[in-house]
């Protein structure tokens, strides 16, 4: 397989930097909101100001200001009363870096791509990856608000349906600029079984499915009821009337703190199988070294996810584990997406040359 021309190189490279930059500052957001979570910090900031709102409160009247708004809210009756100053300050300075690293992410992402634009090196079909993905980045912004929103009124906390609804698209768009850098590399053809190809394809699936049952057990609070394992609530599969009391049926796998506590574990014992499955796939079909090693590293991160998962419900959510918990979460997300592109039909030379291409060259 000949390389991309050497013309095509550099424009390449330059994107590919860019990517990994946005993709490592989505990743320490997705962390930093997890901290905000985990502290109770993301109601602290009661009004959603995109420009204005980039500058912290610069003096005392200020702060107080924004404090009041706090006191407003059910939360600081619920949770807070009584707070000083000093204690608000603590929760407000998480959310306000977590709206931040939000802005940054736009900016990082926006700029450049302006720039790319105007150089003209990227292909149309390029382009319209990264229009998608800025105007999913445009969506992201929309829906925090939105998740704020649900809980300064009658909640003392957000939705877990809009904070998981909130995760899983940030994830979304890291595994899109993930894939995307995939596919700007060159690479050999693989030679792979179809249910490699097929369980790869799962393995991100099933991935994403975890973590919106991970979301809503934070968003439920549900990591800190029923600490031990193997069994919870007394038995492995708890009993069928405390699964399901709540009516209708459904509302207990979004509302129900053991069900959804459940369906998480049993999602990881699925997640864990299957990549085990896949790796020892991978070695019996010969897929080739990179395909064998993307496997191996994938089981791994799954093993060590799980290990986590269980050490953070029995110490019942410290916040470092947890970080941590969420931390191999989007490694786990970032070996899979690999994979799975990695195992995904071969582009020919002449695509990747007409991905490379500046506007005016592709077909």
């Amino acid at each position: 397989m000949t390389g991309i021309p050497a013309k095509q190189t550099s424009p390449l490279r330059a994107v590919r930097a860019w990517l990994v930059v946005v993709a490592g500052l989505i990743a320490l957001m997705v962390l930093v909101g997890g901290a905000t979570r985990l502290t109770e910090s993301g109601l602290s900031i009661t009004e959603w100001k995109p420009v204005t709102g980039a500058l912290p409160p610069l003096g005392q009247a200020q702060w107080e200001q924004a404090f009041e708004g706090y006191k407003q809210i059910p939360q600081y009756h619920a949770l807070n009363a009584g707070m000083t100053l000093s204690q608000f300050k603590t929760i407000f300075w998480w959310e306000w870096s977590h709206r931040l690293l939000g802005r940054v992410i736009g900016m990082v992402y926006l700029l450049p791509f302006l720039f790319f634009l105007w150089r003209g090196g990227l292909s149309a079909e390029l382009k319209r990856r990264l229009w998608l993905i800025f105007g999913l980045g445009a969506l992201q912004g929309a829906v925090g608000w939105w998740m704020v929103a649900s809980g300064l009124s009658k909640r003392i906390e957000v939705s877990q349906y809009r904070l998981a609804t909130h995760l899983v698209l940030a994830l979304l768009i890291f595994a899109a600029i993930v894939w995307t850098l995939r596919r700007l590399g060159e690479r050999a053809p693989l030679a792979a079984p179809a249910r490699l190809k097929i369980a790869s394809g799962a393995l991100v699936a099933l991935t994403f499915v975890q973590l919106y049952f991970g979301a809503l057990v934070a968003g439920l609070r549900a990591g800190l009821v029923y600490n031990t394992w193997p069994g919870i609530d007394g038995a492995f599969i708890p009993a069928s009337s405390r699964l399901w009391f709540d009516t209708p049926w459904w509302r207990n796998l979004f509302e129900n703190t053991l069900t959804v506590q459940f369906e998480h574990r049993m999602t990881a014992y699925a997640l864990f199988a299957l990549a085990i499955f896949h790796a020892v796939e991978a070695l019996r079909s010969r897929a080739g070294s990179a395909a064998m090693n993307g496997a191996l590293w994938l089981a791994a991160a799954v093993t060590l996810q799980a290990t986590l998962g269980i050490l953070t419900l029995l110490n019942q959510v410290p916040i470092a584990l947890a970080l941590s918990h969420q931390a191999v979460a989007i490694l786990v997300l970032t070996l899979a997406v690999m994979q799975a592109e990695r195992l995904a039909a071969r582009q020919t030379q002449a695509a990747l040359q007409h991905l490379a291409a500046p506007v005016g060259q592709a077909g």
